[in-house]
């Protein structure tokens, strides 16, 4: 043994006893974790996950004859991220689940400061209503319930409805800012005629006396699926990004920024045939395949997707999407919280 490795052992020791002297009093030495508080590169204990949409359902619907809407309030399946079991999250900052809701029944109305978003999976016949105002939900529809609205769903049709709930809500439990409040009514009075947020500021106008700040969530709480699949038909023709194909972004239309600001809603196209470049980036996105079928190459994972298939792609992981027939994904995440916080990198290869 020479002298610096017999010297380093004493040295270690007189450390550990020092830490246990220090530990009483609430301390810990950087040294001994900065490594992975500051990494190199984007570390998360999150992995490359897929659900299949024909398990999930034949689940829901066990769930449905197991529960009501009114007793669980929502029925709802959450998608945990293997690498994150029991915390209730499908990425270190974001919520994702299946609610399934029965003809007839409703999940009465409450509000949070949880920011949410419904993406119409598989079914017809029920609604949202959002502060007064309702819309009717058709597949493919992105539906959105700001912080702090009242909302609540019903099934007036005569089959189940399957929707995608997202939030933010492991984002406001790190913050410690979450308040939820029931509403008096299980269902709200309708104050509004169905379509009227989208006629008054989905149209490239508004009310002549309306001012939102970009951080301000939209008044438009229904993006209908016919609309996006016709903006994304009108791009089609063109050349594909090599590394996204054909690729949107949703916003409020009042001010160019996120819907809600610690979500972003993403929607892409892919023809038959196409595979992207490898990209990855820093914000963590969870997928659902609405027209097609594909495969994502994950780093060294590779996830086969088909339709109503939702996969999740962690944060800085190398993406690849191949579209076996043409296929049509949305997707959600965390970016714009990144990008206000100055965070949000991304790299393609």
């Amino acid at each position: 043994m020479n002298r610096m490795t017999h010297d380093a052992v004493p040295a270690q020791a007189e450390r550990r006893a020092f830490y246990q002297r220090i530990d009483p009093h609430h301390l810990t030495p950087l040294w001994e974790v900065l490594s992975a508080l500051v990494p190199k590169t984007p570390s998360t204990r999150a992995q490359a996950a897929l659900w299949s949409y024909p398990q999930l359902r034949d689940y829901l619907m066990e769930a449905g004859r197991l529960i009501s809407a009114a007793e669980a309030e929502r029925r709802v399946l959450i998608l945990e991220n293997p690498g994150l079991r029991g915390q209730s999250r499908i990425t270190q900052s974001l919520y994702a689940g299946l609610q399934l809701i029965l003809p007839g029944e409703v999940a009465p109305a409450h509000r949070h400061t949880q920011s949410a978003l419904r993406l119409v999976v598989d079914g017809q016949g029920a609604y949202t209503a959002v502060d007064g105002e309702r819309t009717t939900m058709r597949r493919g529809d992105f539906i959105i319930t700001p912080a702090w609205t009242f909302h609540d769903h019903g099934n007036e049709g005569d089959e189940p409805v399957i929707w995608l709930d997202g939030l933010d809500i492991p984002l406001v439990e790190f913050l410690g800012a979450g308040f939820q409040e029931k509403a008096g009514a299980e269902v709200q009075n309708v104050a509004r005629p169905e379509g009227d947020a989208l006629a008054r500021y989905g149209h490239n106008m508004l009310p002549v006396d309306f001012a939102q700040t970009a951080s301000d969530p939209t008044r438009v709480f229904v993006y209908p699926y016919t609309q996006t699949r016709a903006a994304l038909d009108g791009i089609a023709g063109g050349t594909p990004d090599p590394h996204l194909g054909f690729k949107l972004r949703y916003v409020n239309p009042a001010t160019g920024a996120s819907p809600m600001p610690t979500i972003g809603a993403y929607a892409q196209q892919l023809p038959a045939g196409f595979e992207t470049r490898s990209y990855r980036c820093t914000d963590s996105s969870i997928y659902l395949c609405l027209e097609g079928e594909g495969a994502a190459q994950v780093g060294d994972t590779t996830l086969n997707f088909g339709l109503n298939d939702i996969f999740v792609v962690p944060s800085w992981q190398p993406l690849q999407l191949q579209a076996g027939r043409a296929c049509t994904l949305f997707s959600y995440s965390d970016r714009p919280v990144q990008q206000v916080l100055g965070l949000w990198r991304e790299q393609r290869e």
